[in-house]
């Protein structure tokens, strides 16, 4: 994989704004976490200007460069766009990895590669903008102001097109691009694609059986059930956050980590040093819910805290019981939502067996520019009937939804 330099790829540029400067950088380390935190969404605490995100946080980014999963020797090198005045202030940013793969994304392009491939192009090294292993919407094109011009926000997916051209790439992805940035990438020649996720939303319940007053008589008593059954057996439930995520709290959620993700995914993206060190950055915004029997852990799943919604990422075990997983990555995470006011439960790419727990199909959104014609207008053609695809799917879902009619 190439080894795009810093200095190489400055782009000097004048906007509504004035003069700034595009730079790209390899890695976190080259970025003030200082600087970073004033980028909206980026730091709890500035939820007035906009809803913190938890995996745009320096962090969580920094983290997974520092234990190893996001490097180049995974195929994930860093091509971080930092949009800085001619002064060095910081006025916007987009997380962006030069890729030798397509793995680790939830967005899948591989038939594109395939057939680039076949027809004798080079689809790979691709440039992505997206966090790793994290199929989670959230901001990708980061400003420090609100009130930063039209003209100045397109800057960075335009860098994004620069470098790719620039560097003879095929391709740049922007994956699980948030609603208000769509509209951007658009408008710089990028490609929309849509696909469906499930999430939970809380209208306002004081409590777990306010939700289920919502639901058909059939699907309520079932998830009654669902629930007792899961924990027979002397089976419990902790959360655990901040002070109460010890080393050997993560060595056994470690071990629930890579027996999934073993039989899951053959290799798992995540090492062991990359938990402790989000424990050590971001504790508060972490959740891990437990499930012991006797005195010992057998399953968990680990979720994020933002400002408005739980993230659910990754579960595991090591004792197998009827209904456990649903219990503890959907059920509890439904009740941590409510408990603690919050508005969304995220639980990960796909699964439709989530509709029937309360968890609706929710569009979700990328783009892509696609730097050869003809496989741009392939592409195109492509993306239209998968939309219209996802547009039917979702609305069928929405009509076999658990809750009551009318």
């Amino acid at each position: 994989m190439p080894d795009a330099k810093a200095s190489d790829d400055d782009q000097t540029k004048s906007h509504d704004d004035g003069e700034f400067l595009i730079r790209v950088v390899n890695s976190f380390n080259a970025i003030d976490p200082d600087q970073w935190a004033k980028l909206k969404g980026t730091t709890r605490g500035s939820e007035k200007d906009a809803p913190y995100n938890p995996f745009v946080s320096h962090g969580f980014l920094s983290a997974l460069e520092a234990a190893g999963c996001a490097t180049a020797q995974t195929g994930w090198l860093g091509q971080h766009l930092l949009l800085q005045t001619t002064g060095d202030e910081l006025l916007g940013a987009l997380p962006c990895y030069l890729k030798g793969h397509s793995q680790g994304e939830y967005v899948f392009d591989h038939a594109w590669a395939d057939a680039f491939e076949r027809a004798g192009g080079n689809y790979y090294p691709k440039l992505q903008s997206s966090v790793p292993f994290t199929p989670a919407t959230g901001p990708r094109l980061l400003f420090t102001d609100d009130m930063i011009a039209a003209s100045t926000r397109t800057a960075l997916a335009q860098g994004l097109t620069t470098l790719t051209d620039k560097n003879g790439l095929s391709s740049a992805h922007a994956t699980f691009v948030p609603d208000n940035e769509i509209d951007i990438f658009s408008s710089c020649g990028y490609l929309v694609r849509t696909d469906q996720q499930f999430h939970f939303h809380n209208d306002g319940y004081g409590a777990y059986d306010d939700f289920l007053g919502t639901l058909a008589s059939r699907k309520r008593k079932a998830l009654k059930k669902e629930r007792r059954v899961a924990l027979e057996n002397d089976i419990s439930i902790d959360w655990l956050s901040g002070s109460d995520l010890t080393e050997a709290v993560w060595d056994t959620f470690f071990d629930f980590y890579m027996d999934t993700g073993s039989r899951k995914w053959g290799r798992p993206y995540l090492t062991r040093e990359f938990f402790s060190l989000i424990s050590e950055a971001m504790a508060d915004d972490i959740l891990l819910i437990m499930a012991s029997r006797g005195s010992r852990y057998i399953a968990g799943a680990i979720n994020f805290i933002g400002s408005d919604t739980l993230y659910g990422r990754h579960w595991g075990c090591i004792e197998d019981h009827r209904f456990l997983h649903f219990e503890v990555c959907y059920h509890q995470a439904i009740d941590f939502a409510i408990e603690k006011g919050l508005k969304t439960v995220e639980a990960g790419a796909q699964g439709e067996h989530k509709l029937s727990r309360g968890y609706m199909p929710v569009t979700t959104h990328s783009a892509h520019y696609i730097a050869h014609p003809g496989l741009r207008r392939a592409v195109a053609d492509y993306l239209g009937h998968e939309r219209a695809d996802v547009e039917r799917i979702s609305q069928l879902l929405h009509d076999h939804g658990p809750f009551r009619k009318g």
